[in-house]
């Protein structure tokens, strides 16, 4: 018999891969706002989650969700501003990326962008992302082949070597 664990070991064990998911879909600048949005859903679902749940796949499609819902949002918003105020940048990147990694997987196409996020750093199998974005299972793992080879291309190689 499974038993759930508490919801703050949860939050503890899979906080790291929904802020990734949340920063590959929305961006760096809005990730923190959609991790605690994920969290806060789940935190109100979680008493009724089958105790043998995949909880990490689970977390991912509510993160997969408050991403969308944020970015409809931000797109009905309109901000005059006098001048376009610089981006934020962020000293520590929480995913332990790079940030011309970010910037290129940002580039991708959608629906390359998605798929990425939600098999590497969500973890999903190729039938959950599919569900996820739509289409089949094949059709995800030929969208997440092209976006990564796209970085590939795109991408300087490492070398070991520092500046």
């Amino acid at each position: 018999m499974n038993v759930k664990q508490p919801f703050e070991r949860v939050v503890t064990q899979h906080g790291p891969t929904v802020l990734r998911v949340a920063r590959a879909v929305v961006g760096s600048s809005d990730a923190d706002d959609v991790w605690s949005e994920a969290f806060l859903a789940a935190l109100r679902a979680y008493p009724e989650l089958a105790d043998d749940a995949n909880v990490e796949a689970w977390l991912v499609t509510i993160t997969h969700r408050k991403a969308i819902d944020h970015l409809r949002a931000r797109r009905r918003r309109a901000v005059p501003v006098d001048e376009v105020p610089e981006r934020a940048s962020s000293a520590h990147d929480p995913a332990g990326r790079d940030d011309d990694v970010w910037a290129h997987v940002k580039d991708l196409p959608e629906k390359q962008r998605l798929v990425i996020a939600y098999r590497y750093l969500g973890g999903l199998p190729y039938a959950q992302v599919a569900e996820l974005v739509g289409g089949t299972a094949v059709a995800a793992r030929r969208a997440a082949s092209d976006g990564i080879a796209t970085l590939r291309d795109r991408l300087p190689e490492k070398t070991g070597e520092t500046a």
